[in-house]
């Protein structure tokens, strides 16, 4: 099966960016490098925290805004749970959810599990494209959600309709230039059909 590994930040500045994630608790799940070609718009990705409960939430948006983050969805109740969206200083959009709605222990910033959202023209495609590369699928719901088995990576990658993901996290589906996002894994250096790229998690 082949592996993913790692997930690199392409930004602008990463000193800054460092100190971002640093305070924001994501430093762990990512990796950052010095961007190599312009981005413009929506970059067809986001990062996914969970949680597990909403005063958890609150606490990882206030650290985002504390850090500089700006807000794209204010954090509210849904029927699915509690969450917010924000943009990070070098433009990747965060998600921070919980499936509870109210609070019964103690404020922890405690993340559950981050997921890498990339967000594809046609799901099923991908889908087919990444299993023919040995991803193995541990999710599948037709062409709205792939998730993929990531048993050597702290974080979890899934596929999502980009037109949705823009949608989910409040911005215009139209963006240009790079994704200033690398994925790293097993299956060798190639770009995807929507663009993305992998490389060696050596790299």
């Amino acid at each position: 099966m082949t592996a993913f590994s790692t997930v690199t930040l392409e930004v602008p500045d990463p000193a800054a960016a460092s100190a971002f994630y640093d305070a924001f608790g994501l430093s762990p799940y990512v990796r950052l490098r010095a961007a190599q070609s312009p981005a413009d718009g929506f970059r067809g990705f986001a990062l996914s925290l969970v949680v597990s409960q909403p005063g958890d939430v609150d606490a990882f948006v206030a650290a985002a805004l504390d850090a500089g983050a700006t807000t794209l969805k204010p954090a509210a109740k849904s029927f699915w749970g509690y969450g917010a969206i924000v943009r990070a200083p070098d433009g990747a959009i965060c998600k921070i959810a919980s499936s509870a709605k109210k609070d019964t222990a103690p404020v922890t910033r405690r993340v559950g599990q981050v997921a890498l959202l990339l967000g594809v023209a046609d799901v099923k495609a991908s889908k087919r494209f990444y299993t023919e590369r040995g991803l193995a699928v541990a999710k599948s719901f037709g062409g709205k959600y792939v998730e993929f088995a990531t048993p050597s990576s702290a974080v979890t990658l899934a596929l999502y309709p980009r037109r949705a993901l823009a949608k989910d996290a409040g911005v215009p589906q139209e963006g240009s230039g790079s994704h200033g996002l690398v994925i790293g894994g097993d299956a060798g250096p190639f770009t995807d059909p929507d663009g993305f790229v992998w490389e060696p998690a050596s790299a």
